[in-house]
């Protein structure tokens, strides 16, 4: 048991040393990987990979672009010119062609050989008759047939125009030397020729090349080369040294066949129009059959032969195959008229010389492209990002603490900009540090003051809830009622501290206001309020309907004759909360309606330009309603705050636009929302000469916010 568990212990320390090992490498190659982002990378190593991705990798692309489209226009070049060359061979060999088959018609036609075709002349042998012409005997005559007598036979007019047709069929064979002999022979195997004989006895009707012509009946038919028949010539041509022709001869009135003419034509008729022509170093052209036989072919040939299978069912065409080891390419037409191909044949390899050496230009172009490029994103990296490393170290000296360094560069461009940028960081931070220490100490003292005068509030408070009860004790209600109204507005005004109220406190405490208002007014001032119980408790900017009610009062009912009436409503249009406080007062001009929206419109400066005019006991004009807007667009932003209309003579009506609350959180959101738009109003007042560089806002600022607030909350019932 012991030596089993020590095993065991053994095999976990290992398993356990080898997972810590896997962690290590895996933790390593993590690294290495992060280190080759690009986002990971010295600035200088992200420069030069850019330069070398929009300088290199196009040119790379360029010279692919290029390589490719000059093979494919070099490829299709070949093959044009292969195939017109492939073209005019097989024009050369059609003519030739339609001049033999011109030579059938003519032979066919003459009278001499239209009496020949009957049976009705002399002839110069009779294969299957033991007189047939051969070398020893050419110069004898021979009875061509049973039929014809024995008067006409030994006739001088008969030899006249047997030697008539033979030299007719001479002159042929004069005019174009390529023809090796002519033959004609009728139904009955009487053949005449100039040069050519029957080898043996047997009938020349029975030779296949003469069935071939009776099955095709006065069409030319191209035999091609010769093999095994009946017929040779004077001169011994070999079979492989001559390309046969045939026509036969058929009745215009009962299409029998009388006889057929063959002719035989010289194989340097054929090589003539194709051994000429050469395709690259070592490519030709040869000329092979329907069935793929070769009818001419070079003395070394790649192939000995192509099979017919590979060119398909196609006319013309090019294809690629593997033979003796290397790869060929074959481009080929056939003739319409003989049926022949003629076959252009050259290694593939050799097609692509051109190709390689424009090849050869562009990699060398890219090559020097690539060398330029690099040599020049290697400088112009070091020239972007040497500045901005000394800049770098210039900053982490700042971060030390020192913040006399400076950076000194007379660039004019973006980095010479940062630099500056930099220097008046550096002092605006050293003057926002002097006045956050300064501030710092004014706040403690005014936290010393308002512990020391906190307790005044709820002395007055509750001084006044004893004189509101010793009041009603005596029977005094109107002095009760008024001290209970200036106790809740008093209670109402702290609320414990707290920036925003529910609506329906609000309404309370403007309610508790115009009471003392009307004691002091009485029938003069009428107050009517339209507020659904349903917004009572949406939350609200506290404090934000007595100065607007104030000023209703003061500027309004008390500047017109007889009473007035001030109404306060509220209603919900959209997600905005709408506070409307209307009197039928003295209302103002059209000049002081247009100054008034031009304060309200920056309601922050103005109040600053009154508390320079009149100090610090803020008695400017307006002032509360200026107090009110810079609160709520403070809080909430440019698009809440306060529409004033107003017409002199009929009243005026103040439009308090307030976002709609319904909890904390949304409270929460908004305020938010506020502090954005506190620091863009702001956030200009500690920048340098006017420029803003982003960098001066700093939460030294907020104290700002909170001597705004205090300032609302003391001047709140001052206009």
């Amino acid at each position: 048991m012991i030596i089993m568990r020590n095993d065991n212990q053994r095999k976990w320390k290992k398993q356990s040393s080898n997972s810590e090992i896997w962690k290590r490498i895996h933790t390593g190659v993590g690294k290495r990987l992060q280190r080759l982002r690009l986002r990971n990378m010295p600035l200088r190593y992200q420069l030069m990979l850019l330069f070398l991705l929009f300088g290199i990798v196009p040119s790379l692309g360029l010279g692919l672009l290029v390589n490719w489209t000059v093979e494919r226009i070099i490829e299709r070049q070949v093959e044009d010119h292969t195939m017109q060359l492939i073209g005019k061979v097989n024009e050369a060999l059609d003519t030739k062609m339609e001049n033999l088959q011109n030579m059938t018609y003519l032979i066919g036609f003459n009278p001499d050989i239209g009496q020949f075709w009957q049976g009705r002349t002399l002839a110069d042998g009779h294969a299957g008759h033991e007189n047939t012409v051969t070398p020893e005997n050419q110069g004898e005559r021979t009875q061509n047939s049973a039929d014809l007598p024995n008067q006409a036979a030994s006739s001088v007019q008969a030899q006249d125009k047997l030697y008539g047709m033979k030299q007719f069929l001479q002159g042929f064979t004069t005019l174009y030397p390529e023809i090796a002999g002519i033959l004609i022979v009728n139904e009955n195997g009487d053949y005449i020729s100039n040069e050519m004989y029957a080898r043996s006895t047997r009938s020349l009707t029975e030779e296949d090349w003469y069935k071939q012509a009776a099955q095709h009946a006065g069409i030319f038919t191209v035999l091609g080369q010769p093999s095994h028949r009946n017929v040779t010539t004077h001169v011994q041509y070999k079979d492989s040294e001559i390309v046969s022709v045939v026509r036969s001869v058929t009745d215009s009135e009962t299409g029998r066949v009388l006889g057929a003419i063959m002719i035989d034509l010289k194989l340097r008729a054929v090589s003539q129009a194709a051994r000429d022509v050469t395709l690259g170093k070592t490519g030709y052209l040869m000329v092979t059959d329907a069935e793929g036989r070769s009818v001419y072919m070079p003395d070394m040939p790649l192939i000995e032969r192509i099979p017919p299978e590979w060119f398909g069912t196609s006319d013309s065409g090019m294809f690629t195959r593997e033979a003796g080891g290397r790869e060929l390419l074959f481009m080929f037409r056939a003739s319409e008229f003989t049926g022949w191909r003629t076959v252009g044949v050259f290694p593939a390899r050799e097609s692509t010389l051109e190709v390689r050496q424009i090849q050869f230009y562009v990699v060398s172009f890219v090559f020097i492209v690539c060398l330029f490029g690099l040599t020049a994103s290697l400088r112009l990296s070091r020239s972007i990002a040497q500045p901005i490393f000394r800049l770098m170290s210039y900053m982490r000296t700042a971060e030390t603490g020192d913040l006399t360094v400076r950076q000194w560069s007379d660039r004019g461009d973006e980095i010479g900009m940062l630099g500056r940028s930099f220097n008046r960081m550096l002092e605006q931070i050293r003057r926002l540090m002097s006045l956050s220490e300064l501030r710092e100490r004014q706040k403690r003292d005014a936290e010393l003051r308002s512990l020391q005068e906190h307790i005044k509030p709820h002395f007055l408070y509750n001084t006044l809830d004893t004189i509101h009860w010793m009041a009603r004790k005596n029977g005094a209600d109107d002095v009760s009622d008024m001290v209970g109204a200036l106790s809740r507005l008093f209670r109402l005004g702290l609320s414990k501290g707290d920036d925003f109220i529910p609506l329906r406190s609000e309404i309370e405490h403007i309610s508790s206001y115009t009471q003392i208002q009307q004691t002091r007014y009485r029938d003069r001032l009428r107050w009517e309020l339209n507020v659904p119980e349903e917004l009572g408790e949406l939350f609200v900017l506290k404090l934000m309907l007595q100065p607007v009610v104030e000023n209703a009062i003061y500027h309004g009912i008390k500047a017109r004759r007889g009473p007035g009436t001030i109404g306060v409503e509220a209603r919900i249009e959209g997600d905005k909360l709408l506070l409307t406080v209307r009197d039928d007062g003295a209302g103002m001009t059209v000049e002081r309606l247009r100054e008034l929206r031009g304060l309200l419109e920056a309601p922050l400066e103005a109040m600053e330009g009154q508390q320079k005019s009149s100090g610090a006991s803020a008695n400017g004009r307006s002032y509360g309603m200026l107090n009110v807007q810079a609160r709520i667009r403070l809080c909430f932003g440019e698009e809440y705050g306060i529409v004033l209309d107003s017409e002199e003579g009929t009243g005026t009506c103040v439009t308090i636009i307030h976002p709609l609350l319904r909890d904390m959180t949304q409270l929460k959101n908004s305020h938010e929302k506020g502090a954005d738009q506190d620091d863009k109003i702001q956030g200009h007042r500690h920048l340098d000469n006017g420029e803003s560089d982003g960098q001066g806002h700093t939460g030294s600022d907020d104290d700002d916010v909170k001597i705004l607030h205090k300032k609302s909350l003391s001047g709140a019932n001052r206009r």
